[in-house]
């Protein structure tokens, strides 16, 4: 424990003032620092954090330009909540719980389960620490969430009882949080009475507002937003250079009032980006552009200079998508989609509308047949059930978000993607996503050059230093650059001396082990002679004199790496040119002698051992056939027979898969209607009998059996199905997975063995599938306007009322679209996909009773 007083003692303070931690509120938090034996450090004059001096920024929000320098230097980065319960404790509390950091969600967040698993506690607890949370096992003053099933354990009647400022929520809460990847409201998940157990998705439900997307839902706003009668003094420009770019298309006179703004408020105006602090363009195209995003200055578009002027705080360009400038062109991926949106209002639906557009993707209001996606905050509405019946990609904003932000398309097997909780609208975790830095810079900032030898004699400098570059050194700087010389020439020595030792070292120890520099020394006479020792001296004083003939260069090398300059000079130059020296050694004729010299002269041990070591090594025999399994039952409730099979089968060059749309074999024990049999046997394979399987596990050296001799034979079934199973297969291979292609199938959610089933089979045929829920999903026509009409549409459909109920509908659907309805049963499709004929009959009609 700490004494009182002494607290902070190591410590050393500095605070970033912001909306959310006022002038008033940093003097009372700097008097208690410094009663605690903490020290305060005041800003620069320019308003930047002395960053190498302070221990501990106290700070609301991640948002200020230092924020990526200080977590670079490990520098702790909390908010005010962390003097609080350091008091608290006596002691320095840990950090991580307090930090802005926006990807820490579970920040401020100290969570205590009550009637949870002990394997679902585990999970719970293990994710929110590691996104920034704590944990304590007993029920404190300090927990902010009680994570429990039922009111029934004693934390949630002491917590109601004393009336804690503790919420109580489902464990629901945890997962839907980590699955998206932000922190939701948790008001639908507040026991005793949660919302996500009482109510359905589809129960209307409140659009919420967000304040992260606030002056950023426009890349180009209409009007300046502020009146220019009673002008304002702006801090946010105290001593910055702004440079504002001419693809803005702005006019003069809106021009003239953002400048004298920035002038007021102790800001300047310049044409060249080169002495700009902060670049204001609309694309992300230009030598401009290019030159300010290297050289690391602030660039932002329009909508941000406007933030900065509304708010008159500074704010980075990078953390709202819509304050950056727009890729020309779009993004690669999005040309050609059609998306529209569901469930967003306000604000974020005119932000989603500008992002979709910043895209390249065409955005339409309403649901059109072209979409190919809809981008919706909740999995419920017309649009989000008609996207489901026409097959249209239902994603979450998050989608859209990140693949701006990562400068190409994301994938939607992403699980967050299509993830909705049921009783929340996603439009409250809109605007939270970032730029990716990264991303951003291999997408539109060119590679480095490579830099010449010679470019360390001309280094590449600041604007504002050309001035000095045709002045010589000042005598001290002389002195200075000549001790840094002879340090980098002792420097060496001492490291070329250590590798010599240290090879000998290894040679006497161990002879294969030996360098090649350490064979070529050993002479053809004696096995221990040595180097002359007169060479060894000739050889080093050489080097030296090399070296000290080089202190010039070395001292400026020195120099211009440590100084922070553009980006093609300074550290990134210097380490450019080291990676390129090392290349040039390792691609240099005398090492790759050196390499040669190596390998000729390995021993005719080491090559004997090699050859064994080969020799051991087990040789993977080529997949000859993708073989997918149905219907054996040896396989059944025997998993280690399964896995020894399939071991024995790969090593015959035989590969069992799931997938049936890759497979060029079918094992079955004989003809049955399976999924995996139906849907494999669209591929046209040679269908097999199980005993094959059998004959495989049974070679003991060789290769496998004749499968001819194992091609299914099932006479009896062959005559129950009317078919014959060699015509079958050549019928599927003709129809090259395309039987159904021009056959719309729908089916009723209630069908024996569920959709899903149905579905593989009519997709592995080339058909088009779909739900039917009673609403219209063919386009009406005239009659007259197409004569050829009558083409038949099929619903596959059990005997249930509920789907009994659909019928009617779905007759009415199909004539008004000039279609032939047949509602069938699931016999139709399993015939159909079992003997590759698209073939019809009155025995498959449901009909109406």
């Amino acid at each position: 424990m700490a004494e009182q007083g002494t607290m902070f003692e190591h410590c050393v303070f500095s605070f970033v003032q912001s909306r959310d931690l006022q002038q008033s509120q940093i003097v009372q938090l700097q008097e208690t620092v410094e009663d605690h034996g903490g020290k305060v450090l005041e800003l620069k004059r320019d308003g930047k954090i002395r960053i190498d001096d302070v221990t501990h920024i106290l700070s609301t929000t991640s948002d200020f330009p230092q924020y990526p320098e200080a977590r670079n230097g490990m520098i702790n980065v909390v908010k005010p909540s962390w003097i609080t319960e350091s008091l608290l404790k006596n002691k320095a509390a840990p950090t991580r719980p307090h930090t802005p950091d926006p990807n820490l969600i579970f920040s401020n967040t100290t969570i205590s389960c009550a009637d949870i698993p002990s394997g679902d506690r585990d999970a719970i607890v293990g994710a929110v620490l590691a996104m920034g949370g704590s944990e304590s096992s007993s029920l404190t003053k300090l927990c902010t969430h009680l994570c429990a099933l039922t009111m029934d354990n004693p934390k949630c009647i002491l917590v109601k009882e004393r009336n804690l400022k503790c919420k109580i929520v489902l464990p629901h809460w945890f997962d839907d949080c980590l699955r998206l990847g932000k922190r939701i409201s948790e008001e639908p998940y507040l026991l005793p009475d949660p919302e996500i157990l009482r109510a359905t998705k589809d129960d209307v439900l409140q659009i919420p507002a967000s304040e992260y997307i606030q002056g950023a839902s426009s890349t180009r706003p209409e009007s300046l937003p502020l009146t220019t009668d009673s002008p304002r003094r702006l801090d946010v420009f105290q001593g910055k250079t702004l440079m504002i770019s001419e693809d803005l298309e702005m006019g003069s006179r809106t021009r003239k009032v953002i400048e004298d703004l920035i002038r007021g408020g102790g800001g300047s105006i310049t044409s060249s980006v080169h002495n700009a602090d902060m670049f204001v363009c609309h694309w992300r195209d230009g030598r401009d552009y290019i030159t300010a995003a290297c050289a690391g200055i602030d660039v932002g578009n329009l909508s941000w200079l406007y933030h900065l002027i509304t708010h008159n705080e500074w704010t980075s360009p990078m953390k709202r998508l819509l304050h950056y400038p727009l890729p020309k062109g779009g993004l690669p991926g999005f040309q050609g989609l059609c998306i529209t949106l569901s469930n967003y209002g306000g604000d974020a639906r005119t932000y989603l509308e500008n992002l979709i557009t910043a895209t390249g993707a065409t955005f339409t209001k309403s649901m059109k047949e072209n979409n190919t996606h809809v981008v919706t905050a909740r999995d419920s509405g017309e649009k989000c059930n008609a996207a489901k019946e026409w097959g249209i990609e239902i994603i979450n904003h998050l989608w859209i978000e990140e693949s701006y932000a990562r400068c190409e398309i994301q994938r939607l097997t992403e699980p967050r993607y299509t993830h909705f909780p049921p009783r929340t609208n996603l439009g409250e975790v809109i605007g939270q996503t970032p730029f990716d830095l990264k991303a951003l810079k291999k997408a539109y900032f060119p590679r480095a050059p490579t830099p010449s030898p010679s470019s360390l004699r001309r280094p590449v400098m600041h604007e504002k230093d050309r001035n000095l570059s045709s002045s010589k050194l000042s005598d001290d700087e002389s002195a200075m650059s000549q001790d840094e010389a002879n340090e980098a020439v002792k420097r060496t020595i001492v490291k070329q001396v250590k590798q010599i030792v240290k090879g000998r070292a290894k040679s006497t120890t161990n002879p294969k082990l030996s360098t090649p520099l350490a064979n070529r020394r050993i002479s053809a006479g004696k096995e221990n002679d040595t180097p002359s020792s007169t060479g060894s001296r000739s050889a080093k004083a050489r080097a030296l004199s090399n070296l000290h003939g080089m202190a010039p260069d070395i001292a400026l090398y020195e120099k211009e790496k440590k100084r922070k300059g553009p980006i093609w000079g300074g550290e990134r130059a210097a380490n450019e040119v080291e990676k390129q020296r090392a290349l040039d050694r390792s691609s240099s004729p005398a090492t790759k002698q050196e390499e040669e010299e190596f390998s000729a002269e390995d021993t005719p041990n080491a090559k004997r051992q090699r050859l064994s070591l080969d020799k051991k090594k087990p040789k993977t025999v080529p997949i000859e056939v993708q073989l997918v399994v149905t219907g054996y039952s040896g396989w059944v409730n025997n998993v280690a027979k399964e896995d020894s099979d399939k071991k024995k089968l790969r090593e015959l060059g035989i590969h069992v898969i799931q997938d049936a749309r890759k497979c060029s074999h079918l094992a079955a024990p004989n003809l049955v209607r399976t999924k995996k049999f139906l849907c494999a046997l669209a591929m046209g394979p040679t269908i097999i009998s199980t005993d094959f399987i059998e004959a495989c596990s049974s070679v003991k050296k060789g290769g496998p059996p004749d499968i001819e001799d194992y091609v299914l034979k099932d006479t009896a079934n062959e005559k129950k199905f009317g078919l014959k199973l060699k015509d079958v297969v050549q019928r599927a291979k003709a129809n090259k997975r395309s039987l159904l292609r021009p056959v719309p199938i729908y089916c009723t959610k209630d069908i024996p063995n569920g959709p899903e089933t149905y579905k593989e089979i009519v997709e592995a045929n080339g058909g088009h599938f779909a739900l039917y829920t009673g609403k219209p999903v063919i386009r009406k026509i005239n009659p007259e306007e197409d004569d050829a009409g009558g083409e038949p549409v099929y619903l596959v459909s059990g005997d249930k009322p509920s789907e009994r109920r659909l019928w009617t509908s779905f007759i009415e659907m199909a004539e008004a679209g000039n279609m032939e309805p047949r509602i069938v049963t699931t016999d139709w499709l399993l015939d159909v996909a079992m003997s590759q004929q698209l073939k019809w009959d009155e025995k498959y009609m449901v009909g109406l009773t």
